[in-house]
């Protein structure tokens, strides 16, 4: 396994519930993390527990190209490079297809399928550069098995799973590595505005859920985990 101290990890998503503790985790290895998500009073109470310098993180809305833009030069100057690139950010809604607005439907592809592909033109150069590299990607166990009321949702992460698929032929020729994880059924705040029935005590944990990120970022160099599915045991989709 390697090591995750001293490495440069660039986190999306960092706010949400998996995203902050995925955060801590990976602060206590000693990895030289940098912090971004959408809320900045959540991810300033966050950057400050972890005594992280204000110049590690910044909230930006990353369906922006200005603010993906804004993001990686604040990156590029505060750190050395980039190692380790994760992006846990998302949103999900949950409705029948008919309910659907217009809006909900393009937001979802906004936040789950644009701001990924912004976030990765601005890096990718450096990856390629360097030739070496891992980036993280969570699109959802609704990525690789749909749901009924998930159109939206399963649309977003399915072009999300199908992009980086494309991506990773581009850089085959290099060790730059592509790991999808695939969650199911994790209780999150994801949960919170979601008007289903659902038994959120018998879920994969936030904590549990961080750890397999934790884990993936010390993959051997010689290999790579392609894919992780992780999901209840009485909920198992796969």
């Amino acid at each position: 396994m390697e090591s995750i101290k001293g490495k440069s990890i660039l986190l999306a998503g960092a706010t949400g519930g998996i995203g902050q503790a995925v955060a801590k985790m990976l602060a206590a290895s000693g990895a030289n993390l940098f912090l971004t998500g959408r809320t900045e009073s959540k991810l300033k109470i966050l950057a400050d527990s972890l005594n992280l310098d204000p110049q590690n993180w910044m909230a930006a809305d990353l369906t922006k190209e200005a603010e993906a833009d804004r993001l990686f030069q604040q990156f590029t100057a505060v750190m050395p490079s980039i190692d380790v690139l994760i992006n846990a950010s998302g949103i999900g809604i949950i409705k029948p297809a008919d309910q659907l607005t217009s809006e909900e439907f393009m937001h979802t592809l906004q936040l789950n399928l644009f701001a990924p592909f912004l976030l990765l033109r601005k890096f990718l150069p450096e990856f390629k550069a360097k030739k070496k590299g891992l980036i993280i990607h969570v699109p959802g166990i609704l990525g690789k098995v749909p749901m009924a009321g998930a159109a939206a949702y399963s649309a977003s992460k399915y072009g999300l799973v199908g992009m980086l698929q494309s991506i990773r032929e581009e850089l085959k020729r290099t060790d730059v590595r592509f790991t999808n994880l695939f969650l199911g059924g994790v209780d999150s705040p994801f949960w919170d505005t979601i008007d289903l029935r659902v038994q959120r005590d018998k879920m994969v944990t936030a904590e549990e859920a961080a750890r397999a990120i934790w884990f993936l970022c010390q993959q051997p160099a010689s290999g790579v985990v392609s894919e992780m599915v992780l999901q209840p045991f009485n909920h198992q989709a796969i």
